[in-house]
């Protein structure tokens, strides 16, 4: 199978769980009355909308460059993968509020804290697996959107663990104000979770260069090929469109080679980058060296 239909069936198992999930939070928060379930259960709703948005992102960044999007589609995948943070942090701050709300109105207390701990357990299960699919999926095809909903289900998993031991903590104890206590440590996690996630989809919006880490491989690999015909390089920038990368970079040449042994270098170097770094494109200028020695 292909990354693009493994990156399609990945977003699709995605908002399947969801939706299952999402269902049962709900009906055993509402039956309990359990503002920690309730919480989750919105927490999952906004990773279902999250889902969705990645499902359609997926398919729109795999569409060829185009003649009013000639770097390709890419972006799309930062424009969801910031929505998904804000998701996320809109989500949290939603719990908070409700959270706050019932411990300053209390209310008599009567709570099936095992109804609850079932579905927990359940969505802590379910949400292992997908996640794990999705930062496969991800990884293999560096895709950000796909990326930011695996991340998006990792915390779910946490907040789903957290509010299994508040509910456990309640039926052995009795104490309900915890059910609010848990609710909102949930909350905190699940902001914390969502400003990262906005702020690394920020910095590809942005147009940000690439990690020092991913630069100093690109350096290693140009540094290759100064046996292979190029005198140096210079002015290297690199960015990110989505899953795929953009590279610009001046290439010395001695002055006495042709164009032409100069053009199939630089169609070698190409190649070569793509196989080594998967989804890259570059930009390359070519000088030849009594330019670079005149400006020093």
């Amino acid at each position: 199978m292909d990354i693009a239909k493994q990156k399609k069936y990945a977003a699709a198992l995605s908002i399947i769980s969801n939706s299952v999930i999402i269902v049962f939070k709900f009906i055993v928060g509402i039956i309990s009355g359990s503002i920690s379930i309730i919480s989750e259960a919105i927490h999952s709703l906004s990773d279902f909308l999250a889902s969705v948005l990645t499902f359609f992102a997926v398919i729109k960044s795999a569409e060829p460059a185009d003649k009013t999007h000639p770097f390709g589609h890419g972006k799309y995948e930062d424009m969801s993968g910031f929505i998904e943070g804000g998701l996320i942090i809109f989500a949290a701050l939603f719990i908070i509020f409700e959270a706050v709300k019932k411990m300053l109105t209390p209310m008599p207390e009567q709570m099936d804290t095992t109804a609850g701990m079932f579905v927990m357990g359940l969505a802590v299960v379910m949400n292992i697996i997908v996640s794990s699919v999705l930062f496969r999926v991800a990884k293999k095809s560096d895709s950000v959107s796909l990326y930011a909903d695996a991340e998006h289900l990792r915390t779910d998993v946490l907040s789903s663990l957290g509010v299994f031991a508040g509910l456990l903590i309640i039926k052995l104890t009795g104490i309900y104000i915890l059910d609010s206590i848990v609710a909102i440590v949930v909350a905190l996690v699940i902001l914390k979770a969502g400003f990262t996630v906005s702020k690394n989809s920020m910095k590809d919006l942005l147009d940000c260069s690439l990690p020092e880490k991913d630069l100093n491989e690109l350096r290693d690999f140009l540094n290759s090929y100064k046996s292979k015909g190029i005198i140096d390089y210079k002015n290297l920038r690199a960015r990110r469109l989505g899953p795929h990368k953009n590279v610009e970079l001046t290439l010395i040449f001695p002055n006495d080679m042709s164009i032409y042994d100069c053009h199939k270098i630089c169609d070698l170097i190409e190649v070569d980058m793509a196989s080594k770094f998967g989804d890259i494109s570059a930009s390359i200028h070519l000088e030849p060296e009594c330019i670079k020695a005149a400006t020093n």
